[in-house]
């Protein structure tokens, strides 16, 4: 415990290389209640570092990986992030926590997350990790937590106070997960906070799938991390301009969307059954902005990940987030006019009459993945284990497939 102490006070004299998060949509959500038994994590990521890679650290006590910021070359913080244990974290900021704490020490929580997945294996060594932080704790975030004994968690943390909300508990999440937006339900609510709307939204996508056939990864992602439903306008932007044919742009005002004009990524951590080999745990990305963007699948075992996630020196990103960030400037979010710019979606771009939106082609092919996905994972669980072969040689398909999707539908070479 002595070594996290040093870490944090560490932590405190490279303030300045920390890079924060903004706003976030995430969730936990209990293994009781998902349809395959095992716990998630959500994170749909919001911030102005909006260029995003993936990366396999073997550099602590195990070995994990996370979804890093393109411009972080040491690799210094993790944002969302699973380790070879089956412990998996994220987080979004909070804005209400730190009321009457004159600590001007912020913005730690990506190294806090780094530290957890090099360290932790359990949701008790999480606290102990937070129990034995230095007070102030420069942090004001919403923590989630899952690990590969059931444990499923928020922990809502400011400078002074660490508060413990348990998926499992039905008192606490009657419907078996938790959604937090950039606020935390034992802070003080009001203007100083957000994505009260965004909670809302997801409270209401979550609700829908979980009370009928249960709560999957896949729905996380395609139909929660890419909704276009606003639950305070009561309106859905597919319903407004999917009707409409090819090319016949159609302009709506973008604010308070689960998938907003700065949302950089959506990752979901999918966990294992108290029994599973831990290197099962998946996590299941969409880097880069997620209504451009398709899913990829990594595993710890192998730490060779997908060459399209990594980071590329001649574009300063990973490939598939360029591509992501390509098609969003250029034809989803394409105002470039004073304040308006990125404050105005072209729903036509996305959804359209005939299928060919950008957001639908890529579901066809992220359907694909999502099959192929769940036959191997199918086979690993009988097994017991991930194969590292069969993995890099999915690795390879996934490459080639998706750069060929890019390819033939956007002429955008991965």
């Amino acid at each position: 415990m002595k070594k996290h102490i040093l870490s944090s006070l560490l932590i405190a004299f490279t303030l300045l290389l920390t890079i924060p998060s903004n706003a976030c949509t995430t969730a936990v959500i209990s293994g009781k209640y998902t349809k395959s038994g095992r716990p998630m994590l959500w994170k749909n990521r919001d911030t102005w570092f909006i260029n995003n890679i993936l990366h396999h650290y073997d550099d602590g006590k195990y070995s994990y990986v996370g979804l890093v910021n393109s411009k972080d070359l040491e690799f210094k913080s993790v944002w969302i992030g699973m380790n070879s244990e089956g412990f998996a974290i994220m987080n979004s900021a909070s804005y209400n926590l730190n009321f009457g704490c004159n600590a001007k020490l912020t913005g730690l929580e990506g190294r806090i997350m780094k530290e957890a997945l090099s360290t932790c294996k359990t949701l008790a060594d999480f606290e102990a990790y937070l129990n034995a932080l230095p007070k102030p704790t420069g942090l004001e975030a919403n923590f989630g937590v899952i690990d590969a004994q059931g444990g499923a968690a928020f922990y809502e943390v400011g400078h002074e106070t660490i508060v413990k909300l348990d998926a499992n508990d039905p008192t606490i999440a009657p419907f078996g997960y938790i959604i937090r937006g950039n606020y935390s339900h034992t802070g003080r609510l009001g203007n100083e906070s957000g994505g009260y709307i965004r909670y809302n939204t997801a409270s209401e996508l979550f609700y829908e799938k979980a009370s009928t056939d249960g709560i999957t990864a896949q729905y996380i992602q395609q139909n929660v991390a890419k909704s276009l439903r606003h639950s305070l306008l009561k309106e859905d932007l597919v319903d407004v301009a999917g009707h409409l044919d090819p090319n016949h742009p159609k302009f709506k005002h973008f604010r308070d969307y689960i998938a907003r004009s700065g949302s950089s990524s959506s990752c979901v951590v999918e966990g294992v059954k108290k029994d599973e080999n831990p290197n099962l745990t998946t996590l299941w990305s969409n880097v880069g902005f997620p209504l451009t963007s398709v899913i990829i699948p990594t595993w710890v075992s192998d730490a060779d990940l997908p060459e399209i996630t990594l980071y590329n020196e001649e574009i300063k990103d990973s490939p598939i987030c360029h591509a992501a960030l390509k098609l969003k400037d250029e034809k989803v979010l394409p105002i470039r006019w004073g304040k308006a710019e990125h404050q105005y979606i072209d729903v036509n771009s996305v959804y359209n009459n005939k299928g060919t939106g950008i957001t639908q082609v890529l579901k066809n092919y992220e359907d694909e993945i999502y099959n192929k996905t769940y036959q191997k994972l199918s086979n690993w669980r009988s097994k017991g284990t991930t194969n590292n072969k069969e993995i890099k040689n999915f690795y390879q398909w996934i490459n080639s497939y998706i750069k060929e999707a890019y390819k033939k539908e956007f002429e955008i070479k991965l």
